[in-house]
């Protein structure tokens, strides 16, 4: 039998949302490619100002879930390996995921900038208040 931290469920959801856009970028790009929007040189360097925005966007919401979330991933191998996995961290964990999930939704769908922001910048306090918990409870440890 396995057993597991139960941070490590949070973790693997967003690694695997993260997945999941990363899968969209292709798709996006191929179909711009079929018709006609873009083509390979497009690419070369990046991506050129004749990318439409729709095939730009799963590559920036791609990258945003390589930015702050490692401070998450971290946070979370922290949290296990000095024992600090608890219902206060847990919960943090599971809002930190579904507001990042969020964020995506918006930003991949109507794209409105002040929810992306709210979301975003939401998400960013729930990490930072992670932070802080661990490094209360690492302070205020008996040292050993």
């Amino acid at each position: 039998m396995h057993t597991y931290s139960p941070v490590f469920l949070p973790m693997a959801i967003l690694a695997l949302w993260t997945m999941h856009v990363l899968l969209m970028i292709p798709f996006a790009r191929f179909k711009a490619g079929k018709q006609g929007q873009v083509t390979a040189e497009d690419f070369r360097y990046g991506e050129s100002e004749r990318v439409p925005d729709a095939v730009r966007l799963p590559n920036r919401n791609f990258m945003n879930l390589l930015e702050v979330p490692v401070l998450f991933y971290v946070a979370g191998f922290m949290a296990y390996l000095t024992h600090n996995v608890d219902g206060l961290v847990l919960g943090l964990a599971w809002a930190y995921v579904a507001l990042r999930v969020g964020h995506s939704i918006v930003h991949l769908g109507h794209n409105n900038v002040m929810h992306r922001l709210m979301l975003f910048a939401i998400s960013n306090v729930v990490v930072s208040l992670i932070w802080w918990v661990l490094l209360y409870r690492l302070v205020t440890a008996p040292a050993t």
